[in-house]
């Protein structure tokens, strides 16, 4: 911070304004020295320093009035008030108006230089903060963070999705956010006022999952005392989601048939079906048409179920949005927890974006949790990170490779441009998608990388 940050002092006394300035200097700042609050106003015509210093009386105007002139910048520095005629009145004028801090003189430059960090400091932060909100604004679907090229497919289908009332197949690897998506489907859709409910097949025995969903009448089996309505009744107008679907027991699954077939469900131990109204949402981690061929999954139902199919992505295969995501759990890990952390070091988040990430977005918010309790600098590091994500490092590229990984095939000679293409695609595919680390790699710019996908 202190290599960076340029201050411009605005001191009438050249004796204080040169011992300012040498102090400020020898703990690493930039420095520029004016005498008084015109010089102040035209140095600052074009130019925005992260930190103003003034004299509260200077000759020819105010440093009252140099930071009302200061507010009204491109880019608002920071304000420090100095005044030898100190009063509470006074700092808290300067305060009301936007400045930071304010000292009295005869200055202690200890405190000087503490306040000086400190201010600087939260600028710092403020900063970061914005920067992350400004990222989550253009990222943020619903709660689903990403802007990545299969991100923003899946939220146009969604929006697609959302004006029908067919049921929505959701797969994707454990960790992708499943969940997230059947709640944006619910809330982009003419149901959103209604319930959404989410039941987990696989978390419930199998001998009650037909009690929780469609309910049961008073004495319908052992421990029944009282009617309960089910899941579908109570999601009335809305949507549930049965989530790993794939884990549905096959009695089970000829039932939720019959449901969608004719909309018709009937509680246990009563005779008399009842009309229900309900989207229904399944999401699974299996292959269930490899289910179909197992026999531990009906095909007539994955063909009711998949009217509307999405698929996931994995975090591998969403490039950039790693970024996006690590300042959503930035922010909402450190307001949690009250932290100072702003943001991740660089060398922390190449680390990151080389994982594999097999947990997908799940271990990676588990990861920037823990790492928000153990950095101590107010960014995150390498050593703040687990351990199987320290240890990790993008594979070589071609190493030992002497066809580039198979891009060329026995006595193929192909044009060079092609094997250009090839390899960034191989490169791409080698690092998962990530084309910030792909271009780094190549060594291009990425507007060049872009230019080659375009190509391909």
């Amino acid at each position: 911070m202190t290599d960076a940050a340029l201050i411009l002092l605005v001191e009438d006394d050249s004796g204080l304004r040169e011992l300012i300035r040498e102090e400020l200097e020898d703990a690493g700042f930039s420095v520029v020295e004016v005498a008084d609050s015109e010089a102040a106003a035209s140095w600052l015509a074009g130019r925005s320093p992260d930190l103003i210093i003034s004299d509260l009386r200077l000759p020819g105007g105010s440093g009252l009035e140099l930071l009302n002139h200061s507010r009204c910048l491109p880019m608002p520095p920071a304000f420090l008030m100095i005044t030898a005629f100190g009063t509470v009145q006074q700092a808290v004028t300067a305060l009301r108006q936007g400045a930071d801090d304010f000292l009295t003189k005869p200055l202690n430059l200890d405190h000087l230089r503490l306040s000086v960090l400190r201010i600087l400091e939260r600028r710092a932060l403020q900063a970061e903060i914005s920067r992350y909100r400004q990222m989550l604004k253009v990222g943020d679907f619903h709660g689903i963070i990403g802007r990545s090229a299969p991100m923003r497919q899946l939220f146009e289908q969604i929006r697609r999705a959302a004006r029908g009332n067919g049921s929505v197949l959701i797969s994707g690897e454990s960790g992708t956010g499943k969940e997230l998506v059947a709640r944006a489907l619910h809330a982009e859709s003419d149901r959103r006022d209604g319930p959404f409910l989410a039941v987990n097949c696989a978390g419930i025995p199998p001998e009650l999952l037909e009690s929780e969903l469609f309910g049961h009448s008073a004495g319908a089996f052992t421990g029944a005392q009282r009617a309960r309505k089910g899941l579908f009744a109570e999601a009335e107008g809305g949507t549930l989601l049965l989530d790993e679907i794939g884990e549905m027991p096959a009695a089970m699954q000829s039932k939720l048939l019959r449901i969608l077939q004719d909309g018709h469900m009937r509680p246990v131990g009563e005779n008399r079906e009842r009309q229900v109204n309900v989207r229904i949402v399944a999401a699974t981690n299996r292959d269930l048409e490899a289910g179909i061929e197992e026999g531990y999954f009906r095909a007539d139902l994955f063909y009711r179920l998949e009217t509307f199919a999405f698929e996931v992505s994995p975090l591998r295969l969403r490039g950039d949005d790693i970024d996006l995501l690590c300042a959503h759990f930035v922010a909402r890990f450190g307001a949690v927890a009250d932290e100072r952390v702003r943001g991740i070091t660089p060398a922390a988040l190449a680390r990151l974006r080389a994982y594999s990430f097999p947990g997908n977005v799940r271990e990676l918010s588990n990861a920037i949790e823990r790492a928000v309790v153990f950095a101590r600098n107010g960014e995150i590091e390498v050593d703040d990170l687990p351990e199987r994500i320290r240890r990790h490092s993008a594979p070589p590229l071609a190493a030992g490779e002497p066809t580039f990984g198979g891009l060329l095939g026995d006595g193929e000679t192909p044009p060079l441009r092609e094997i250009e293409l090839r390899y960034v695609r191989y490169v791409l595919e080698r690092l998962g998608g990530n084309k910030r680390r792909a271009a780094e790699l190549l060594g291009i710019g990425r507007r060049t990388l872009y230019r080659y996908l375009d190509e391909a």
